[in-house]
């Protein structure tokens, strides 16, 4: 099987169980047009993240890692009327490309993004008392991930759905002492994950026009 395979097959998933979608089409353009890293979730990914807000019911969503805002649409889009996503930012370009995009997709009212690094903009929310969540998507750098996810529990309750994705990275999770700061990240994440005894989790493989990654997910008991 090769990358060229499984971007084939990601395609044939979109014709065949998504309806055409400008909305979304364009905000990945602009990204394109704004210089933005082509690292966005995958239109298949994104249906998938919002299938996990409906199937949870949720109403409060934290994404840590806005980007253009491509994931946070799909997430918005699962929420309910009064649902909100608090989406963390870095960079001031990004954030801006991002906010243009949500007034685009008509989800601005569904999102309130916050630009700064995002340990800061978390403890700012425990802080806040913004919590609890009850699905937090980490899709940041991944040097930072048990750092994100010991975050993400302080912002938790019984029942919170965590998402952490590019966990295996081509397979590469499997290499003790890479050097590798990304690869380091994501076995970190599957550390803090197997030994917090609040968590129950699991971590899926996946291959698709993105490549050969995968994401970890765990529900808060």
């Amino acid at each position: 099987m090769s990358s060229k395979t499984w971007t084939a097959v990601d395609d044939y998933i979109v014709a065949s169980l998504f309806e055409a979608d400008p909305v979304l089409d364009a905000v990945l353009k602009a990204n394109r047009d704004q210089g933005l890293p082509a690292i966005d979730v995958s239109a298949a990914q994104g249906k998938l993240l919002a299938l996990l807000v409906r199937i949870r019911g949720a109403k409060k969503v934290l994404e840590v890692g806005t980007l253009g805002g491509y994931s946070t649409i799909w997430m918005a889009r699962g929420l309910p009327k009064d649902g909100k996503v608090v989406t963390l930012e870095l960079d001031p370009h990004h954030a801006k490309v991002a906010r243009s995009n949500f007034e685009r997709a008509g989800v601005s009212d569904k999102t309130d993004l916050r630009v700064g690094p995002a340990l800061q903009s978390l403890a700012a929310l425990v802080d806040e008392n913004a919590g609890p969540f009850d699905l937090i998507f980490i899709d940041a750098d991944k040097p930072n991930n048990p750092n994100y996810l010991a975050s993400a529990m302080k912002l938790s309750r019984s029942g919170t759905v965590i998402v952490c994705d590019n966990v295996i990275r081509d397979g590469a999770v499997v290499k003790h002492n890479s050097g590798d700061a990304n690869i380091e990240g994501a076995r970190a994440a599957f550390s803090f994950i197997g030994g917090e005894k609040r968590l129950d989790g699991t971590a899926i493989q996946t291959v698709g026009a993105k490549g050969y990654d995968g994401f970890a997910i765990a529900i808060v008991d």
